[in-house]
């Protein structure tokens, strides 16, 4: 049987290892409820990394590295994230459906926390763009990119902020569509490529303040 003595140090020790855990370790502890949801769209699987097709999971990352977080949770079939980006709070996500099924994730979760279209930022890959370059749009139509496509039925809206990467015209008009933007990017891009997803950070940044339009006017035109 303990002593009162070592009753009093263990009840102490187990408070001050409590204490600890809350404070530093275990898991982190929420920053509450996002007011913006930020998803990139791409494929699951490292059959699929570094594609063409994934560069908007490509700019979700990077937006996460600049804020100091991973993507790990499992939630909204996707990889997710809350972070507090320009002091709102956002929940980053990448999706583990397929591209065509990008809708499933993301009114999952829009639902979830009461988020409206105006407040969900799209990121994806753009077969009309150069390399390099990156365009911001307030809404509009899925222009014929699947995963958009998705989210747009889905929800029954097109009014999505959006950035799209460009990923470069197929090299010949007899090229697949689906061989072009599932291959990976060339080494000579790769300069291009970090430069378009540094601005989609700085775009993305403006657009969950409020002020798409200077998003707009300083990347929607070439080498932007």
């Amino acid at each position: 049987m303990l002593s009162l003595k070592q009753s009093r140090f263990l009840s102490a020790a187990t408070f001050l290892i409590a204490m600890f855990r809350f404070f530093f370790g275990g898991k982190k502890a929420e920053i509450g409820t996002p007011d913006f949801i930020i998803c990139g769209l791409g494929n699951p699987g490292l059959k699929y990394e570094n594609t063409r097709h994934n560069c908007g999971f490509m700019a979700v990352d990077g937006i996460a590295e600049s804020v100091g977080v991973k993507l790990k949770r499992l939630k909204f079939k996707s990889l997710t994230e809350i972070a507090v980006i320009s002091s709102v709070k956002c929940l980053l996500m990448k999706p583990t459906t397929f591209m065509n099924k990008s809708g499933d994730a993301v009114v999952e979760a829009m639902r979830f926390y009461k988020i409206e279209p105006e407040r969900t930022l799209i990121i994806y890959d753009d077969i009309n763009g150069s390399v390099g370059d990156i365009r911001v749009r307030r809404c509009g139509s899925d222009g014929g990119q699947n995963g958009m496509k998705s989210i747009i039925l889905q929800s029954g809206s097109d009014q999505f902020p959006r950035i799209k990467i460009g990923i470069g015209a197929k090299p010949h008009p007899d090229f697949a569509l689906s061989d072009w933007v599932l291959s990976p990017f060339k080494k000579a891009e790769g300069a291009m490529l970090e430069k378009a997803l540094d601005n989609a950070l700085k775009a993305a940044e403006l657009i969950i303040k409020g002020d798409i339009d200077t998003a707009m006017n300083n990347h929607n035109r070439k080498g932007g």
